[in-house]
C-alpha cells in the first residue's frame, strides 16, 4: 500500500488525480493486450489509442512536473 501511495503521490505525499488517471488507463491498456493474447478478446482499436494517448499524455505531464524549476 505505501509503495502504491509513494508511486502516485507528488512530492508532498498528497495523491495526484493525473496519475492516478494515468495509472488505471495504462492497467486498462495492460488487461486489454492481455486478454487479446490469450484469450482472443477484441478491443476497438480507437478506444484502446485513446487509452494510450491518455497514458501517454499522464507519462509527458508527469515527466514535465518532475523536472520544471520550483519556486
Amino acid at each position: 500500500m505505501a509503495f502504491l501511495q509513494s508511486m502516485l503521490g507528488d512530492g508532498s505525499g498528497e495523491i495526484s488525480s493525473k496519475r492516478t488517471v494515468t495509472f488505471l488507463a495504462f492497467l486498462m491498456c495492460c488487461i486489454a493486450f492481455i486478454s487479446n493474447l490469450f484469450w482472443g478478446i477484441t478491443m476497438d482499436m480507437t478506444i484502446y489509442q485513446s487509452m494510450m494517448y491518455i497514458v501517454i499524455g499522464g507519462l509527458g505531464f508527469t515527466v514535465t512536473e518532475a523536472f520544471a524549476s520550483k519556486k
